[in-house]
Parts: structure tokens; sequence; C-alpha cells
């Protein structure tokens, strides 16, 4: 093909540096395509929200996912089903009417592939040197087991990058994608970019590879889609910033279905107070949760902390100002290592009496005192048992505590300001299990593949511990699919 001024020529284009585009790149060069990686980070910050992560996999072991993992991914599949579709995507793939391919649930196909691809993926990683374990993790209640890669998602974006400059990888930093459109006859896929000194880039591919993210890092997204809750919501790591949503625009403009609940996303409990590195207050159970007008506004403690933060979290957007507090007493020593728990860099704001911490939080004393004595008073006798759910429920509350209920009278007191910090957006494009996007007819667009965060999958609650697991299997599955195609055009 001949190339016009500036323009570049690969087999396969990647955009974004994360595990997903990490994997995928890796993948196709292994399997001998010309790949290249456009990159918005400089090269100290490259590898989006995974550079900032623990990276859990939600794994019982190397070889084995979760117990729950299908079930949890299914359960949270949407609201108000249509029985019509669900249906329908209990036959075989190739029957499914082209609605039902493009409907943008988490189909069976996908979620089947990402269980039974995740141990080949971890092995697969730990060719380049990734290790695995089950380590310690934040959350001091926890319902489902979590493998995580020694050095979080640092360590494995390191390893593939030094694995992708082996095998010649280009990767162009300082790089966004602005435009997506097919640049001949033959198939090709031409991507507008602007290069670091604000210069236009062209470059052509058979396939590219949209794993850019997705769109907390871009108010006017975020606005659109979340409403005004949108103005209190930050990102958890600074990778999130980088995370624009142009790759899921350039995809949706191009055709692709919508998949993904675009009006929602990952929320965790964020210190506003903080600029350290997920900033998270993750040991609201075991205490009161008041909005800025000095009342409960939610179940603190439903179960598991690491199965209910996600729509609690999001739930702090819905309240005045977009910020809450948490509330304790000393009676929180009883819990063993809560400190874990805590990753704020701040201090607590600490008080003698409950009325010098309301003060202190600038909140309603009046409205603050009533909340608390009526929590008190509704809180029951029985056994604390903290690593467990003990069923120490309130009684008569309207909005109940369902654990770990006791009062808040020991002092010193102190609380925590928390935000709905944002982990990423649930809005992406529909893919197959191949990684293909899927149109809104229910057909693969030629050459256009999406992996992580910029694929949706996501609805109501996050399945903790799968975005990660989700980027690698679903960039690795895609780089071997597009590289595959390369192949057969150039036969």
């Amino acid at each position: 093909m001949e190339l016009t001024k500036g323009q570049r020529n690969f087999d396969v284009l990647v955009i974004g540096s994360g595990i997903a585009g990490l994997s995928a790149a890796v993948a196709a060069a292994t399997s001998g395509a010309q790949v290249a990686i456009i990159e918005r980070a400089n090269e100290e910050e490259y590898g989006g929200n995974t550079r900032w992560t623990e990276a859990y996999f939600r794994m019982k072991s190397e070889a084995e996912v979760s117990d729950d993992f299908e079930e949890r991914l299914i359960s949270n599949a949407g609201d108000n089903l249509d029985p019509n579709i669900v249906e329908a995507m209990g036959g075989e793939y190739a029957s499914w009417p082209p609605y039902v391919k493009a409907h943008g649930m988490p189909d069976p196909e996908l979620v089947f592939a990402l269980s039974s691809h995740a141990a080949p993926t971890v092995a697969w990683l730990r060719t380049f040197g990734i290790r695995f374990d089950t380590l310690p993790t934040y959350f001091v209640t926890a319902a489902a087991p979590r493998l995580m890669p020694v050095g979080g998602g640092l360590a494995m974006i390191e390893a593939l990058l030094v694995q992708a400059k082996k095998l010649n990888v280009d990767v162009f930093y300082e790089t966004t994608a602005r435009q997506l459109a097919r640049a001949n006859s033959e198939g090709d896929l031409s991507l507008q970019t602007t290069g670091r000194d604000g210069d236009a880039l062209a470059f052509t591919a058979s396939s590219v590879i949209v794993a850019s993210g997705g769109f907390q890092g871009n108010p006017e997204m975020m606005t659109r889609y979340l409403g005004q809750a949108a103005k209190f919501v930050r990102p958890v790591a600074r990778g999130g910033y980088y995370n624009k949503g142009e790759g899921i625009q350039m995809a949706l403009a191009a055709g692709a279905a919508p998949a993904g609940d675009f009006g929602s996303y990952h929320a965790e409990p964020l210190d506003p107070r903080s600029g350290a590195t997920e900033a998270l207050v993750m040991n609201f159970s075991y205490g009161v949760l008041v909005n800025m007008l000095g009342k409960r506004f939610v179940d603190e403690a439903p179960g598991p902390v690491d199965v209910h933060y996600d729509h609690i979290s999001r739930a702090f957007g819905e309240q005045p100002k977009g910020r809450v507090y948490v509330v304790f007493d000393k009676s929180i020593d009883d819990v063993p290592n809560w400190k874990r728990s805590i990753r704020t860099d701040q201090p607590a704001i600490q008080a003698d009496t409950l009325e010098a911490l309301a003060e202190a939080c600038e909140l309603p004393v009046d409205a603050f005192m009533k909340t608390i004595d009526a929590y008190n008073a509704a809180c029951p006798e029985g056994r604390f048992s903290p690593l467990e759910v003990d069923g120490l429920a309130t009684q008569g509350l309207d909005i109940p505590k369902s654990n770990w209920s006791r009062p808040i009278k020991t002092g010193p007191f102190f609380a925590y300001p928390i935000i709905p910090g944002i982990c990423f957006t649930y809005g992406g494009v529909k893919t197959n299990k191949s990684g293909q996007v899927i149109d809104a007819d229910g057909r693969p667009i030629p050459g256009l593949y999406a992996a992580g965060e910029a694929a949706g999958l996501y609805y109501q609650v996050y399945t903790g511990a799968t975005s990660v697991m989700r980027g690698a299997v679903f960039g690795k599955i895609a780089g071997e699919h597009a590289a595959a195609r390369a192949a057969a055009r150039q036969a």
C-alpha cells in the first residue's frame, strides 16, 4: 500500500497500554504481527489504571476461578431483562437473532470465555516473569478469594512492556487517537492521532484494538451519562485522568453496539483530603455513615464489604455535596487489623464527645445527635463477630444496619470524610468472545476489536477482582485474533 507523507502502516494498532493493551500487543506480536501501541501518557506514567492497582484476580488458585465467578457476572446482567432475550441466549450463538447478539448485557458466551481463559492467561503471564500469590488484601472481611500478581498491576505492565520491546512493538507515547475510519476497499483501518507536539500522525492497519479504558477522565462524558452526580466523583488514581473516552466514541461512531451500563461506574470509598493512590476508607461496615445533613441514608453492612462497597460508595454521590462521614468510637479496636482497610494518608477527625465531633465535621449537631441516639437505641444485645456476617442488626429503624451493629457511645470518637471515587466507567462497546466489536446488527466490524474497560460488561454491581483479569484475558484473545486476520490477508 502506498502511504501518504507521515503515515505509518502496521498489521495491528493497539490504543492504550494498560493490561488490556499490552496483553493484546504482546499476543499479536508473538503471533508474528507488526504492532504499534498508541499511548496518551508519557513513558513515566503509561499503563492506565493498571499501573496503580493491586490487580486482584477472582481466583482460588492459578488454575481455578472462584466458585461464584459466572454466577456473579450473570446475576448482575442488568435490570428488567427481557425473558425473550435471556431465552435466546440459552441457545447456540449462531442462532441468536441479530438484536440479541448486539444486546448490551454480558451474555453467556463472554462470561464463559472469561472464566475458561482465566487460568491459561495466568499461565501465559507467568512466562514473562510475573508471579502470582494469595497475598493479604485491604478487606477485613471478604466473600471471594483473590489471587494477586506480586508487585500489583505495575509489575504486570512492566513485564509485558519488556516483552513487547523484545518483539519490536513500537510505542508512541504522548500520542492521542482522535478518529477512526475505513482506509480503503481492502478492509484496512485508518487512525488519525495527535502527537506530542500537536502534529497530526496518521496510521493504517488491518486491525485496531481499542484498549483505551473508560471515560472517567472526561467531565463532559461523565456528566452526559451519569448526570449531576458526576461533579462529586473523582478518579481513585492518576491513571483514570488519562481515560477520556475517545476509543469508545470512535468505535460507536464506526457503528459499534453499546454495552454495559453507561449511567453507572465502579466506585470506591475515597478520602477527598488525600492525593494518595486509592486513599480508601474501606471499613465503614463497622461504623455509621451520615450525610452532610447529619442523617443516615444507607445500610452500612448488608454483608461482607468486598461484595457491597461498590453500590454503597456510589450512593455517596447522591447525598448533599457528594460527601459523607463514617463515624466510629473506641470499640472499633475490637476489629482485628481494622487499620489495614484505611488506605488514606490523612488522619481521622477526632473528638472527646459526639457533639464536638459533629462540629469538627461541620455537621448540624442536633440532627447528628438525633441520628446517633436513634441508632444506638436500635442496636441489639448479641454477640459481635467482626470477621463473619453476624446478623447483629438494628431493630425498628427505617434504614436498617444488617450486621455489626453496636452503639457509638465510648470515646474518643472519630470520623473520616468519604466521597465516591471512580475506578472505571461501565459503559463501552459490545464485543464477542474473540474480542471483535459487534455492530448494531449483531455483526463483527471487520478489523475492529476492544478489550478492557472500553468493552462494556458490567451492570448494577461490579463483580470484584474481575476487571484486570478480563483486560488480560480479552486483550490476549483480541491480539491473537487480530494477528491471525493480518496473516490471512497477507497469505
